[in-house]
């Protein structure tokens, strides 16, 4: 169990060692209030599409030889939990629905949700061990955004060189941060 851990956060972190969900990765990650509102709405959605598309796959698509519908399937879920996201942060927390702006309805096309599912099946994870792996894949994903947002604010004070600002500046630090993140390689993977 600490080996998927491990393993999801570090090792194969979505953003830094498979790229996926690398839209939100550098929308979201500006500032470090919206980073957390995004990693706590990924985690909530991630592990929320992985009990629904680990139930639905098995006691529903496996039986009833329906399995090429998987993807069709995961999509529809994650697109409706982010719906439900949506609609709770919109009522509760109207700063950080306004914060996440369009990024928050990009998580229904966030290639790291869809991943962790399909990732869950095909390594014939039980549901146990899927939720694990869901909920320290989307703390991984959320260590990546947050690590970012630091970096990203405290380069805004740097003398960045006038060609490098914004996104280009960005890139390359994602860049050194997944080369960090190879030196977990080898731990519990």
């Amino acid at each position: 169990m600490m080996a998927i851990i491990i393993a999801a956060i570090f090792v194969n972190n979505f953003v830094l060692s498979r790229f996926l969900g690398i839209c939100p990765f550098l929308g979201v990650s500006k500032q470090l209030d919206s980073a957390l509102g995004m990693g706590a709405a990924v985690i909530f959605v991630m592990t929320l599409a992985t009990l629904g598309s680990w139930t639905v796959y098995n006691l529903l698509l496996v039986p009833m030889e329906l399995t090429y519908l998987r993807t069709i399937a995961f999509i529809l879920i994650i697109a409706s939990l982010v719906q439900l996201v949506e609609m709770i942060l919109q009522k509760f927390s109207p700063a950080l629905y306004q914060a996440l702006g369009i990024f928050l309805p990009l998580i229904t096309t966030n290639c790291a949700i869809l991943g962790v599912a399909v990732l869950n099946i095909d390594e014939k994870y039980s549901l146990g061990y899927s939720l694990v792996n869901a909920i320290a894949a989307g703390i991984g994903f959320t260590l990546a955004l947050v690590l970012m947002a630091g970096l990203r604010q405290r380069l805004e004070l740097a003398d960045v060189p006038p060609a490098l600002k914004g996104k280009p500046v960005a890139f390359l630090v994602a860049g050194v941060m997944s080369i960090a993140f190879l030196g977990f390689a080898g731990l519990g993977g």
